[in-house]
């Protein structure tokens, strides 16, 4: 390791730092999450997400707690369909479980060793009623008894305390009108909590990396709707089924992003925040949500991103200002508030024509397919115009247009602006794609 690399890094984080300043992030931690020996460096770098202002919620649970206890009191555990089903005389040992588990938690947020990460962290935790539960019921002829699920939020109860500063800890029960307690699934209430404070962002831990595929390689990007296919298919079950299901269930509900990482992985929180790349697997929304019109706060980006294919030759140069005057007619992919790819379209109406030019992805991403989501907003774009046909002009990656239905044309096709303008010494060839309307 170079001896600058952490100077590098932490240069490398600001844009990150800046962007989750004030925003609100949930955390669920599990059972066993808490018990793992890496319990101490998440507390550590919870400790610093909210030196840097970020607003936190913290949901744990307290399964393998809960059943440590009942097994030591010889009584029987039944689950159905992922969930404990809590009889009367099985609540008390759960809430003992959990009570202790959140002064636990309490504790290890309050460290202030001279020397340690927390030295003068000075965390104030909350915790308390802000979660009406009502029963699961009787499902395929199961009683659930005391085992609930989330009926509402305390959203400003919970508001409050963040603006104040606090983290907010939630435990995995729920209260009633009535007075009755319920022992809920932690998953369902981090899922919840998000969505009713329209959190950025929701994450949850697990003891893999992240949610692997079919061959056991890391999964890092899921859209919801990809994510519904797979639970559908039967491809993802078990506990990670019940993460991903979380997670579907929250960015379905508004939150922008939920991401699964490994609570065993030192650093793993961090890297997910605060690297382009992060470490688990993350869940988004919607297909498009961040590829969109570009504005003019993304020039920066889209120079930065386009000079070194200019000094190759690949793109043909344009000045900072011809981007101020054509900014409307970019579209940007964007990660994490870095832009990571852009394409101009500019429209040729007479001739029902319009051009793809400056067509830009990160060689991080190329092949993530964000060059195939960003042709795909510009041809959408095109038809919402009126655009009958899209013509591209390039002088090396002939290939990758002919791969996507653009067609070999000659120069003389052009619109007739963009004849004028043709750069003989360029030589680019010209390719061109019928739209369907």
């Amino acid at each position: 390791m170079k001896s600058n690399d952490w100077l590098h890094g932490f240069r490398h984080s600001s844009p990150y730092i800046n962007a989750h300043r004030g925003r609100t992030v949930v955390l669920t931690l599990s059972g066993d999450a808490i018990a793992h020996n890496n319990l101490i460096n998440i507390i550590h770098d919870i400790a610093l997400l909210s030196s840097l202002g970020v607003r936190l919620v913290v949901a744990f649970g307290a399964r393998p707690q809960i059943q440590s206890r009942l097994d030591t009191m010889g009584l029987e555990s039944v689950f159905h369909q992922g969930l404990r089903v809590t009889p009367q005389e099985q609540l008390l040992p759960a809430l003992e479980a959990i009570g202790a588990l959140r002064a636990h938690l309490e504790s290890q947020l309050s460290m202030g060793l001279v020397n340690s990460p927390m030295h003068n962290a000075r965390i104030r935790v909350s915790s308390g009623n802000y979660v009406t539960a009502k029963p699961v019921g009787v499902l395929d002829g199961i009683d659930f008894h005391h085992t609930g699920k989330v009926r509402r939020v305390d959203v400003a109860g919970i508001e409050k305390l963040l603006e104040l500063g606090h983290i907010v800890l939630l435990p995995p029960l729920g209260y009633s009108p009535t007075g009755d307690v319920f022992n809920l699934s932690y998953e369902d209430v981090g899922s919840q909590v998000a969505a009713a404070l329209k959190a950025e962002k929701l994450i949850m831990f697990t003891d893999n990396q992240g949610l692997p595929d079919d061959s056991g390689e890391l999964i890092r990007e899921l859209t919801a709707r990809q994510a519904s296919q797979l639970m559908a298919a039967g491809k993802v079950k078990g506990h990670d089924g019940d993460l991903l299901s979380a997670a579907c269930d929250a960015c379905v509900k508004g939150v922008r992003r939920a991401h699964i990482i490994s609570h065993a992985q030192d650093g793993a929180l961090l890297e997910e925040l605060f690297t382009r790349d992060g470490a688990g697997t993350l869940v988004s929304g919607d297909h498009y949500e961040q590829i969109r019109q570009a504005r003019v706060e993304d020039i920066g980006g889209i120079l930065s991103l386009i000079q070194p294919l200019e000094e190759k030759g690949i793109l043909v140069r344009r000045s900072r200002e011809m981007l101020e005057t054509e900014i409307g007619c970019y579209v940007v992919a964007e990660r994490d508030g870095t832009v990571v790819g852009c394409a101009a379209l500019h429209h040729y109406p007479e001739e029902g024509a319009g051009e793809l030019s400056c067509f830009a992805v990160d060689q991080a991403y190329r092949r993530a397919g964000r060059g195939d989501e960003i042709l795909a907003m510009v041809e959408k774009l095109a038809r919402s115009q009126g655009i009958r046909r899209l013509f591209a002009l390039t002088t090396q990656t002939e290939h990758w247009f002919r791969e996507r239905g653009f067609q070999t044309s000659s120069v003389s096709e052009l619109p007739g602006p963009k004849l004028a303008s043709y750069n003989v010494e360029r030589r680019s060839k010209v390719f061109v794609k019928p739209l369907g309307q």
